[in-house]
């Protein structure tokens, strides 16, 4: 099974480890940032089940600790961004060396047109199963939009923080530097985290725990955090920079409203941002709501 973070390896893993424990499952987890020796130990064992991000799976292979022939099937979770420009090249050399029978599962919330072509081209008569496709967020998410010059998103995230009944909010920037220098201005009035791929995979692991136990209650991200990760109880998702495009817009904000709870998803809009903005209004129509905060009153 291949993946593109670290962090959702570890979770998927462990969801597989908890699934197939009456079966002797054995599971082994391969990413970057850990003790390759540790990997070396877990693999001798034969497992069963091989999650990983595609870099390391490789650094395997040319090792010669892992073979891709008698594989039989090839998962892709975050199966759009997995066939991006980005991993392309590393995912199709891995599917290169794995049998031309294996069975190719792709998962994603999000499948755009340019990537189901590629996935047409890795696999035989694939039969594509959508679920609620036509609602590209879920209903329990309310979602507003909040206009505020880029000068002023700092003040604008303070007022909402002290108005808005928030729980666990998840704040997204777009880099690693916007996301420490948004720290270190929150910071002088409240305990926040961080999580970026910048951080040790210790430092990253610890956030998010403390995260989930709302130690502290926020946490400002880059799109790490977008995908994937199992933290059911956040109550807001705040895109402090526009996402980039629709489909991460979709994965922020899925990350609130999980397991039937409700959520709250504001993003905010400067003055460059319209472009972007105009395609979220196309998309979402009225369930984009422009929010009752006012912060230049």
């Amino acid at each position: 099974m291949l993946v593109p973070t670290r962090e959702l390896a570890i979770q998927v893993s462990d969801e597989l480890r908890a699934l197939g424990r009456f079966r002797n499952l054995g599971v082994v987890t391969l990413y970057g940032g850990q003790r390759i020796e540790r990997q070396f130990t877990d693999l001798r064992k034969r497992p069963h089940i091989a999650v990983a991000t595609p870099g390391r799976l490789l650094d395997h292979v040319q090792r010669g600790t892992i073979r891709l022939n008698s594989a039989t099937t090839v998962i892709l979770d975050e199966a759009d961004r997995m066939l991006d420009m980005g991993f392309l090249p590393d995912v199709s050399r891995i599917l290169a060396l794995t049998p031309a029978t294996r069975q190719t599962a792709l998962f994603s919330a999000t499948m755009p047109q340019a990537v189901r072509a590629i996935a047409d081209r890795q696999m035989r008569n694939p039969v594509w199963v959508r679920i609620a496709a036509s609602k590209p967020t879920v209903e329990t998410v309310t979602q507003f939009y909040l206009e505020v010059a880029e000068e002023d998103k700092v003040k604008a995230l303070r007022r909402l923080l002290r108005h808005e009944p928030i729980e666990s909010a998840l704040v997204f920037r777009r880099t690693q530097y916007r996301v420490d220098r948004l720290a270190k201005a929150l910071g002088r009035d409240q305990p926040v985290g961080v999580l970026h791929g910048g951080m040790r995979q210790g430092a990253r692991l610890a956030a998010l725990r403390a995260f989930e136990e709302r130690r502290p209650p926020i946490l400002i991200a880059t799109n790490v955090a977008s995908r994937g990760l199992d933290l059911p109880e956040i109550s807001h998702v705040i895109n402090f920079d526009m996402p980039e495009d629709v489909e991460t817009y979709v994965h922020r904000v899925g990350r609130t409203a999980r397991m039937g709870r409700a959520g709250t998803a504001i993003t905010f809009v400067g003055q460059h941002d319209i472009e972007m903005f105009d395609q979220l209004r196309r998309t979402f129509g009225a369930s984009l709501q422009r929010h009752p905060l006012n912060i230049y009153q």
